[in-house]
């Protein structure tokens, strides 16, 4: 029997990327998330596939009905933390007070819905954040997706483990038997002393259809592996923010492509929500 992959969706708007912010971000941006969003929908429902979708609470709190419809598909609801800002502008003391802000919002619009699972925006885990792990266990969350085994220029934990595994969070390299936290990593693959990025995002849009699949199978091949994208960057429609030329290339090439690259990969994987690759049990 071939491995599940877990299929992430970060529910976040075009204008909440954080190199659209650090570029000045968007005074009276416009929403796309409620048609951005319901074309992924429709695709899951169509291909009778489930995700994980890490909500934004700013966005649930926008857009109730967005969740209701979430999860009236089948599809897990995880946490984004409330305001997309990256633990590195946080304490712990804010931090918890976000995750409780989040959880309020979320239980207000679906009661009793368990929030077992987290990512952190922008993929800010690393070790000097490393105490975002305890509030997140004294919160109640039970895995983690936040930590990126490698080091890019804007975030990234070189040496951290390619598979899931419980981190230390004295060294978020390491794994701890007694760790409070499942830590399920975006897929990276090993080739020999080179990693490489096949999990996502901007590597989702960036690399070759055909080489990006053979890559993930690669990895499937392995472990189970953790793919995530953005509705905003499955929306030919997304509006483009003037940027710098780097900073526009990783944010918007390959957008006009990527919904059908999303179609390609649930056709050839069999992706579900997160904790059912894990083995958690439903309430």
């Amino acid at each position: 029997m071939r491995r599940l992959t877990a299929l992430s969706i970060d529910l976040e708007d075009w204008y909440h990327p954080e190199l659209v912010v650090r570029a000045g971000g968007v005074a009276e941006p416009t929403p796309r998330i409620e048609q951005s969003t319901g074309n992924i929908l429709s695709l899951l429902r169509r291909k009778s596939r489930t995700a994980t979708f890490f909500v934004l609470g700013e966005v649930a709190e926008r857009h109730p009905e967005l969740v209701k419809r979430i999860l009236a598909d089948g599809h897990e609801i995880a946490s984004h933390g409330m305001s997309h800002k990256p633990l590195w502008r946080h304490d712990a003391q804010s931090f918890a007070k976000e995750l409780g802000r989040f959880e309020n919002v979320i239980h207000s619009i679906v009661k009793n819905v368990p929030i077992r699972g987290f990512r952190a925006p922008t993929f800010s885990l690393d070790f000097s954040t490393a105490w975002a792990l305890d509030v997140l266990a004294d919160n109640g969350y039970v895995y983690d997706s936040s930590v990126f085994p490698m080091k890019n220029r804007l975030y990234g934990v070189r040496g951290a483990p390619l598979g899931i595994y419980r981190p230390l969070t004295a060294d978020l390299r390491r794994h701890d038997e007694a760790g409070r936290l499942i830590e399920f990593p975006p897929a990276v693959l090993q080739v020999g002393p080179a990693r490489i990025p096949v999990a996502g995002g901007s590597y989702f849009r960036l690399l070759p259809t055909r080489l990006w699949l053979r890559l993930l199978r690669a990895v499937e091949s392995k472990r189970p592996a953790m793919i995530y994208v953005h509705p905003w960057e499955c929306d030919p429609l997304t509006p483009r923010v003037p940027l710098a030329a780097f900073p526009r290339f990783v944010t918007y090439y390959g957008i006009r492509k990527a919904f059908t690259k999303l179609e390609m990969l649930l056709d050839r994987f069999h992706c579900a929500r997160i904790d059912e690759v894990l083995g958690i049990e439903r309430d």
